[in-house]
């Protein structure tokens, strides 16, 4: 169905014998990771790369069957660029920026998520998430083999987890039978279900929504009619579904979602038959295809009162689950890690308080409150709860097509964007006048062409200090934390695209930016005492 290195995936990391089997006692680890997905292989990476040892426990041996996300962000990629795994993502992933919207048999608009040029990455590629878990995974094993201190261990359930006030307990089953280990952190990362959040009798809090969409992945055979684009109908006019989505993935197969409704015979509605007569109704009698992959799924978005329970932090679909129209777990997922590992890498190195944690919990509840809003409105346009609503729908997709002004109505899922801690507790003031909205504090840095190079990969993933048009005499370093530089003047950036998106109206700037790549604070000129206090309050410090 995919090929040969897809299948060879699945078995990615293979049960080994540990030594904390045989030790007498258990054994303390700084961080042990529950979930071997793409959210607890990207938190190993980021502590590992950080010099922490991070393992990871997996009741599997390797990537999930199925292609389950298939939409990875441009903030993904900067992500994972960062952990050097992107490059891999980026040659086998299916890329796009436009998507068109259908009502009936009527294109009524299309989008373009990227217009403007200087970006690295694109807004979004599709790939089968087991390419996207498997490339982390190999990352993970480079890193080990350079001597980094991260582990990945199938078969390894856990079974019970003990909070104490200083650290975690786990009782660990394996096919050699079980072994206790301790952790000082322990992060949850084991998906919507999660068994840890079960074992600590914490809940999910939300709603679920009456629908259900058939996803069906199929691999076209000969030549076919669809481009690489996001294509999404509205009543569409083969009749396969209330509303239809179109994704490609890479290796020729492609992703279709049928609204199917509400009242339905799962069984049924799964027997191949029923799904190639949706997929034919659409497709039309001249495509052969392969089915490789399919599944119902419902609409929830839901999340944990708090991420931080003691000593155990939560990150992707544990804490949080949003609809799948709007690409937003995965990537939401990936945004967690980026906010949690350079915090617990300060609590560990004695650089930070533990208090610093507490601001994962608040930033990234109100990501995933973004998240829920928007997930929520989106699934509210695409399946209306009255009529009065269907008909207002059905009036905005009719005026998008000539209309301008109804097109920012029209909601098909609005697509993951970084979230922006507007209000967060490690915001500085901004001081920056005239500076872009889109760089404001707390914003996720754009990025920018910067001489030969491009801004992020030059920012990296340690605090910077950002100068541009301006001089910053000394290198900055409080309580232990140590800034870098990066000057960048008006010959560095001739297309005057970092000038638009950094200074605005204003004529220089200083940025301190955050090891995740979001704003710290902003100012005109070089201000050593209010850069002093705004890192020291991005770190947990007390201003």
């Amino acid at each position: 169905m995919l090929d040969d290195r897809y299948k060879l995936a699945f078995k990615a990391y293979p049960y080994e014998r540990s030594p904390d089997q045989d030790s007498e006692k258990p054994v303390r680890h700084p961080v042990v990771i529950m979930g071997g997905g793409p959210v607890g292989v990207a938190t190993a990476l980021d502590l590992g790369r950080q010099g922490i040892r991070a393992i990871v426990l997996d009741d599997h041996e390797g990537v999930g069957m199925g292609s389950r996300a298939i939409c990875f962000a441009k903030r993904s990629l900067e992500i994972a660029d960062r952990y050097g795994c992107a490059g891999p993502m980026l040659d086998k992933g299916v890329v796009w920026n436009v998507g068109k919207v259908f009502y009936e048999d009527r294109k009524v608009f299309e989008f373009n998520l990227l217009p403007e040029e200087g970006h690295k990455f694109p807004a979004f590629i599709n790939m089968q998430q087991p390419y996207f878990e498997q490339f982390m995974i190999e990352r993970a094993r480079e890193l080990q083999a350079e001597g980094m201190p991260i582990e990945l261990r199938g078969k390894n359930r856990v079974d019970a987890v003990e909070l104490k006030e200083d650290h975690v307990v786990l009782t660990v089953m394996t096919p050699d039978g079980p072994y206790t280990i301790e952790a000082d952190w322990l992060i949850g990362a084991d998906g919507a279900n999660s068994p840890l959040r079960g074992m600590l009798g914490l809940e999910f809090q939300g709603r679920v929504f009456e629908d259900n969409f058939l996803i069906a992945d199929i691999k076209m055979k000969g030549d076919n009619s669809f481009p690489t684009e996001r294509w999404f109908w509205f009543e569409p006019p083969f009749k396969s579904g209330a509303s239809t989505l179109l994704h490609k993935q890479p290796d020729d197969v492609w992703r279709i979602d049928f609204q199917i409704g509400w009242d339905i015979d799962r069984k049924e509605e799964m027997k191949e038959e029923n799904i190639r007569a949706r997929l034919d109704a659409m497709l039309g009698p001249e495509i052969d295809y392969e089915m490789v992959w399919s599944s119902i799924y419902t609409f929830q978005c839901k999340r944990m009162d708090r991420f931080r329970e003691g000593r155990v932090l939560f990150a992707g679909d544990s804490a949080h689950q949003v609809s799948p129209f709007g690409a937003r777990g995965a990537n939401s997922g990936m945004q967690d890690v980026d906010n949690l590992g350079w915090k617990l890498g300060l609590v560990l190195s004695g650089k930070s308080p533990e208090s610093l944690l507490d601001s994962y919990d608040s930033e990234r509840a109100y990501g995933a409150d973004e998240n829920v809003l928007n997930s929520t409105r989106a699934t509210d346009f695409i399946t209306p709860k009255s009529e009065i609503s269907k008909i207002f729908r059905n009036a905005v997709l009719n005026l998008s097509e000539n209309h301008a002004f109804a097109r920012p109505l029209v909601n098909s899922g609005r697509l993951s964007v970084p979230c922006v801690y507007d209000g967060g507790v490690l915001n500085s003031a901004d001081s920056l006048q005239g500076g872009p909205d889109r760089t404001r504090p707390g914003a996720s840095c754009p990025d920018a062409p910067v001489g030969d190079g491009h801004l992020l990969s030059q920012l990296g993933d340690e605090f910077v200090v950002l100068a541009i048009n301006t001089d910053v005499p000394v290198a900055l370093e409080d309580s232990g934390i140590k800034t870098r530089t990066l000057s960048i003047k008006s010959n560095d950036d001739p297309s005057g695209q970092l000038a638009a998106r950094y200074l605005g109206d204003a004529k220089s700037a200083v940025y301190l930016i955050r090891p995740d790549q979001h704003v710290a604070t902003r100012m005109e000129q070089y201000d050593g005492a209010a850069l002093r206090d705004a890192l020291r309050l991005a770190t947990g410090q007390e201003a």
